[in-house]
């Protein structure tokens, strides 16, 4: 039988929450829905699988939460709720639960939300009935696939909306849980080698080469990541989930974004997964020129004066300074060499002739002193590390370092799996 999580605060919202549960056994009578309490108060019912005091009970060692600040208690009961539901799906090498779904305001979305991004991985089915799904959903999102719906009204009392918004949303927990359970079942054990690889506007025709190059070996399968801060954290993650073989690191931007305030950072932990690892792992410095801001009038008033290109309407990018590209340098240095496993499965890529579409000789952000400057501190950085440096004389875009670079990776594949 195929078996879904409810997640929602029963003191608050349990009539909503039981009008899903039944949403969703109507729209498929073969699902078993499974009810979790994490609300601030013991509620009695029941529908409640999990109850309030066995969460606590078995995850929190009894702890009282029922004083506890509104900040402390959603993150206390999503500490408690997380390992829980991690526990359920580790049963049975996960398949014990096919979906998960919770409905409520902006405490119960980040609450449901934290536990759907630390207990679950990419491609389980995640669903969120959310007052707050039409705002800005990266902080609820981050780098997984949790799917929001606009609950319209407010969770907070049963109306004609509502239950439709509801009763859509018991219909697409039930779809999407029968169709997981349904491919858990069919599908065939991994056999291609899953490369990871990451773009940006300005270095799309190195990733398209690449990427051409690589699938005419038949047995490569690519997973292409926009490197927009999201989908650097993407692809961290999916390789801390076992869920990539390689990495091309192609497009590193997100690092200057971390260091200069951009918008489009993919946080502190951005080049470790890879490297601890030890998996094959080639990383360049592709988009480094550059950071992200949104439209040119939200620029920090402190970047108003320097070299500005609007990449579109909603996107300015600032060229890199001398003393930000050493930085970005240091920075890719320091986490190679600090996290690298084996460092036989690093090379570290860097093109002279240009770092992204527009950093090549007469580009708008042309500047070979500052480039330089970060290739030295890279040299600098991972001197003795044993991982290997390759300096070219072609831009990034150039066909045939598309071409060499995907061989290098090719060749440090076959190695790693020669050795398993």
């Amino acid at each position: 039988m195929v078996h879904v999580l409810l997640l929602g605060t029963c003191d608050t919202k349990l009539d909503e929450l039981l009008f899903l549960r039944t949403a969703i056994e109507e729209a498929d009578p073969n699902i078993r829905v499974s009810l979790i309490d994490v609300g601030r108060c013991e509620t009695q019912h029941d529908s409640i699988k999990f109850t309030h005091s066995k969460l606590i009970e078995n995850y929190g060692n009894g702890q009282k939460v029922d004083e506890l600040p509104r900040g402390d208690l959603i993150k206390t009961m999503a500490g408690y709720a997380t390992a829980l539901v991690k526990d359920l799906y580790e049963e049975s090498d996960g398949t014990s639960i096919d979906g998960i779904i919770s409905a409520g305001g902006s405490g119960g979305t980040s609450l449901a939300a934290a536990v759907m991004r630390d207990a679950l991985p990419i491609g389980f089915p995640k669903l969120i009935v959310s007052t707050v799904a039409s705002g800005d959903t990266g902080p609820i999102v981050e780098e997984t696939d949790i799917t929001l719906m606009y609950s319209v009204v407010d969770v907070a009392g049963l109306n004609g909306v509502l239950r439709n918004v509801l009763s859509n949303a018991g219909a697409a927990i039930a779809g999407m849980a029968r169709s997981y359970a349904a491919r858990r079942l069919t599908i065939a054990p991994e056999t291609k080698i899953r490369v990871g690889i990451t773009m940006f506007g300005v270095t799309t025709p190195a990733v398209d080469a690449i990427r051409k190059h690589l699938e005419s070996e038949n047995n490569v399968e690519i997973y292409v990541f926009h490197a927009t801060g999201h989908g650097g954290k993407a692809m961290e993650r999916l390789v801390r989930e076992g869920g990539l073989d390689a990495v091309l690191d192609l497009t590193t931007t997100e690092v200057c974004d971390l260091l200069t305030g951009g918008v489009m950072s993919a946080g502190n932990e951005r080049l470790e997964s890879a490297a601890k690892a030890g998996i094959p792992n080639i990383v360049s410095v592709g988009a480094t020129d550059m950071s992200n801001f949104g439209p040119k009038n939200t620029v920090p008033e402190r970047y108003r004066s320097r070299k500005l290109y609007e990449h579109n309407p909603m996107v300015t990018l600032m060229r890199t300074s001398l003393e930000e590209a050493k930085e970005v340098g240091r920075f890719i240095a320091a986490r190679l060499r600090q996290h690298t496993r084996d460092p036989a499965m690093v090379e570290v890529w860097l093109p002279k002739g240009g770092i992204s579409m527009i950093a090549t000789p007469e580009g708008p952000f042309a500047d070979a002193s500052a480039d330089e400057a970060m290739f030295n501190a890279i040299h600098d950085g991972l001197e003795g590390s044993g991982i290997h440096i390759r300096t070219d004389e072609r831009d990034i875009n150039n066909a045939s370092y598309a071409c060499d670079i995907s061989e290098a990776l090719m060749e440090k594949i076959r190695t790693y799996r020669s050795r398993q």
